[in-house]
């Protein structure tokens, strides 16, 4: 099955006849769910030409029919943007195929963010660049280097679902996790020929069975703003507002802020860790690959 179908399944997997006014006193049903003659009937297509496109046997649909179906399905904004690129792939592919660098704007506007943490991620969750809080709060465990280079640049999900230390340091792991899932699932429609992404991916269904799980459920869902609790090996507890911010002239990156509240213990805490770490000019991260974290190539 498509990716395209995949999805779709997945979907109407979730919703019970019941939710959409289909309820029929005992219809007994193998499996959980709208059935294909359902859905169609619930989105205004026929039966055939809905199989054909849950199929992948048709590339042409409109944007009535996909607005219909994202309708019936009840599809969250992010989850309408994934379906229409598995809908229409390719187009993003030759963005897809540049190898990401943080410009020296980036690099200047992370080392005037002295006081909090931040860090510049590409499309496929590479860490660009970072500046000294941003490295001594995710990856004090890793050495800095320069200049970077793609091939020993951490990756945030690789960190994240197979680096002890990494672990943890997030108190609230597996919605991290969740998280880091779901953007890659929209990641992985919009860049449907990137071949590092679909390598990534493939790698982390291998190696982590946390990720293989939560990737057959189909989460997706883009980076957003939200608070982040963390478990540092040297300060302790910290509460972390992350703020994520897109760059109009670099498609697929993202400044992560991690920002304390004012006058909390958390604040004081972070100051504390800058204290720990002698202040450097922000470099492009580059660093050797933690235990369990493979080095890759661009």
């Amino acid at each position: 099955m498509t990716e395209l179908g995949e999805f779709l399944r997945s979907r109407r997997s979730l919703l019970s006849p019941a939710q959409v006014g289909l309820d029929r006193p005992g219809d007994r049903r193998r499996v959980p769910g709208l059935r294909r003659e359902e859905l169609a009937q619930l989105a205004g297509v026929s039966v055939t030409y809905y199989t054909r496109l849950e199929q992948g046997q048709s590339r042409n649909a409109s944007d009535a029919v996909l607005d219909a179906l994202a309708r019936v399905l009840r599809l969250s904004d992010d989850e309408q943007v994934h379906l229409r690129s598995l809908a229409r792939p390719g187009r993003l592919a030759r963005r897809a195929s540049r190898v990401e660098r943080a410009r020296p704007g980036v690099a200047l506007l992370l080392e005037s963010l002295r006081d909090v943490p931040a860090l510049a991620i590409g499309r496929r969750t590479d860490v660009l660049a970072w500046n000294r809080l941003g490295h001594a709060l995710i990856a004090s465990h890793l050495d800095l280097a320069a200049p970077a280079q793609a091939a020993t640049r951490p990756n945030m999900a690789r960190l994240i679902l197979l680096d002890p230390h990494t672990r943890e340091l997030y108190v609230h792991w597996r919605r991290k996790v969740d998280d880091v899932v779901s953007y890659l699932r929209l990641a992985s429609g919009q860049h449907p020929d990137d071949t590092q992404l679909t390598s990534l991916i493939g790698e982390l269904c291998v190696k982590s069975a946390e990720f293989a799980a939560t990737w057959a459920r189909h989460p997706v869902r883009d980076c957003g703003a939200t608070v982040r609790d963390y478990r540092h090996p040297l300060v302790g507890e910290l509460s972390l507002s992350e703020e994520v911010l897109r760059m109009q002239d670099d498609a697929g990156l993202r400044l992560v802020v991690l920002s304390p509240e004012p006058g909390s213990a958390s604040a004081e805490r972070m100051a504390l860790l800058g204290s720990l770490h002698a202040p450097a000019r922000v470099v492009p991260a580059a660093a050797r690959p933690a235990p369990g974290c493979a080095a890759r190539t661009d």
